[in-house]
């Protein structure tokens, strides 16, 4: 075994131990009593299976015994797989050269440490995981007479059981933990358990809320979100944010960006570096963006209708006030992109043109194909939700980011458990994961309209399906010319999903596919050289056959991004400083409304 692998043993220091054990008994002591007082108050939740888990498990296991060759199959091939892994493994430990008999997938990162390959029982440990893993997923997948929805959700439930059970989540089969352990004297597991415990306070109620980056470490307006602009205009659903010029002219047509309000709009102002925001600014435009309220449980009466009347179409007249420019260029992102297809739609029923060009990041506008996201979508979950945001008025945006977290599993929750518990490290400071961790609440009439109309009945892409605000919804009307960008490795919004949507519009659409996922994909400026993306003028019926014949370019898709907006707005006017309109500036960038956090 190398050094690396038996690093030097380093006694902790009492002092520091000592401080460690008040810490974890002062804080275990305050859990068990929060929890204890809810007993007696009666806020202890007994066990339901208001999601249909449990009933969608029992339905797969009576379809499964009605089959007992196939059952016995799958068996049989498990015990072949032990056996001859059990033949691989001695051969090994003999000093022989053995061929591993099933391996981690390319993109699994949970097996990178060295032992899990060059020591005998770790890499034992690891292929029986994996064989295991892939005779219950073969196990489950393909019953015979599972209804589709049913079989999807015992699958993704599987995985998520799978995951858990991975030998890198327990200490005593992660060599890089018992490392650490050795390495330490135990204090990483002191460690460990105060991070636990602390994660456990933060979260309330018992839920364990696992920090994936220093909260402490960011602070809007100070380190993030610092693009220079003011706020020019708000109302009780947004703040309208203006942002100071780079140059001594603009383009004439102001830039509207409309985010998503599940999350906050510094997703495009993170840093200098990769602020989307500070980059369209250095390109020449005015650029107004929304930052969406925080609702609380007065807004549960809030629709769809509310963040169309008091969003986009408030912004627009707001930005004619501030620039004395009618046309705009818009862009939505994700949800913010549903919500601007909406507004396109609004428009074009009465012929109204106020927006010149629209551009969607990573948007559903047809939802017949949501990829993983339908396993929380039937009936019997989207009535749960409903309960849910009845009794509170909105949906936590807790909630929301466990949901979303667990779509990648290993990455965005098991990572972080092993590191924060098993190693006993801090949470790396990382501006993407503490925007991540920023989360929104989701109005219930709003949130229960948008889950059921969008998701459920997909009733946006039906000419005339929805009306919104006193009017149909017709996207075959809109004519303005639109830019379509989704991303190759999106798990929220997959591109053959987005791809869609595309059609749906009247007039010309140009359709990019950007590398990466569903935030780097999007926060991708051209300095960072990364990813690549791919484009084609034709827009065939099937995903496959555009991305067949599509053109990579390497770099990013801002810079074809502006030259395609530029074309459609060739004139410069002088610049305009927010405040200089017939709208007053009312508090600097980024606003009040973003820092209102969840506690």
């Amino acid at each position: 075994m190398s050094a690396e692998t038996n690093p030097p043993v380093s006694l902790p220091d009492p002092l520091v131990i000592a401080e460690t054990l008040r810490e974890i008994t002062d804080t275990s002591n305050r859990l068990m009593n929060s929890l204890l007082q809810r007993r007696l108050d009666g806020q202890a939740v007994a066990y339901s299976d208001e999601l249909g888990i449990g009933q969608a498990f029992l339905e797969m296991s009576g379809k499964l015994m009605l089959d007992p060759f196939r059952l016995a199959e799958n068996h049989l091939s498990l015990w072949r797989d032990a056996l001859e892994l059990w033949t691989s493994t001695c051969t090994g430990a003999l000093g022989l050269r053995s061929v591993p008999v099933i391996a981690p997938s390319q993109g699994d990162r949970r097996f990178k440490d060295e032992a899990w390959n060059e020591h005998v029982l770790f890499d034992f440990i690891k292929q029986s995981y994996l064989l295991g893993a892939r005779w219950l997923q073969q196990t489950v997948a393909g019953v015979d007479g599972l209804d589709e929805r049913t079989a999807r959700k015992v699958e993704f439930y599987t995985r998520q059981f799978i995951d858990a059970l991975a030998p890198t989540n327990f200490a005593l089969t992660n060599p890089e933990a018992l490392r650490e352990i050795y390495r330490t004297g135990g204090e990483s597991l002191l460690k460990g358990l105060r991070n636990l415990l602390v994660d456990l306070e933060r979260g309330g109620g018992g839920r364990l809320a696992i920090r994936m980056t220093d909260p402490d470490a960011f602070e809007l307006g100070v380190n993030v979100a610092v693009t220079p602009g003011k706020v020019v205009f708000q109302n009780a659903m947004m703040q309208l944010i203006q942002y100071a010029p780079h140059g001594k002219t603009a383009w004439r047509r102001p830039l509207l960006i409309v985010p998503p309000w599940i999350n906050k709009f510094y997703i495009l102002d993170l840093r200098e570096r990769n602020s989307f925001i500070r980059w369209a600014v250095q390109q020449g435009h005015t650029v107004f963006v929304i930052s969406w309220v925080n609702p609380s449980a007065e807004y549960a009466q809030r629709g769809f209708d509310d963040y169309l009347a008091e969003g986009t179409l408030a912004a627009l007249d707001a930005i004619e006030l501030a620039t004395g420019e009618r046309r705009v260029n818009a862009v939505g992102y994700c949800l913010g992109g549903t919500l601007l297809a909406a507004t396109l739609g609004w428009l074009g029923a009465a012929g109204d043109e106020r927006i010149a060009s629209a551009t969607f990041f990573t948007t559903m506008i047809d939802f017949s194909e949501p990829g993983e996201l339908e396993v929380f979508l039937d009936d019997v979950q989207l009535s749960s939700i409903e309960k849910r945001m009845e009794r509170a008025g909105y949906l936590d945006g807790a909630e929301m980011a466990t949901t979303f977290n667990m779509l990648r599993a290993n990455d965005l929750i098991w990572s972080f458990a092993v590191n924060n518990y098993l190693l006993g490290k801090d949470p790396f400071p990382f501006d993407l994961l503490y925007w991540n961790s920023d989360s929104t609440r989701m109005p219930a009439k709003m949130h229960s309209f948008y889950l059921r109309n969008m998701y459920q009945k997909n009733l946006l892409r039906e000419p005339g399906g929805l009306n919104i605000a006193g009017r149909p919804i017709d996207l075959g009307r809109v004519t303005v010319p639109v830019y379509f960008l989704s991303t190759i490795e999106d798990h929220i919004a997959p591109w053959k999903s987005t791809y869609l949507g595309a059609p749906l519009f009247g007039g010309p659409v140009k359709f990019v596919l950007g590398g990466s996922g569903h935030i780097a994909g999007v926060i991708n400026p051209p300095v960072a050289r990364k990813y690549g993306y791919w484009t084609n003028p034709v827009l065939p019926a099937d995903s496959g056959a555009w991305l067949a014949d599509a053109v990579q370019t390497p770099g990013s898709w801002w810079d074809d991004w502006s030259q395609w907006v530029e074309a459609h707005d060739a004139e410069r006017v002088p610049a305009r400083e927010p405040g200089d309109g017939a709208l007053p500036a009312l508090e600097d960038a980024p606003g009040s409304y973003v820092k209102r956090r969840i506690t």
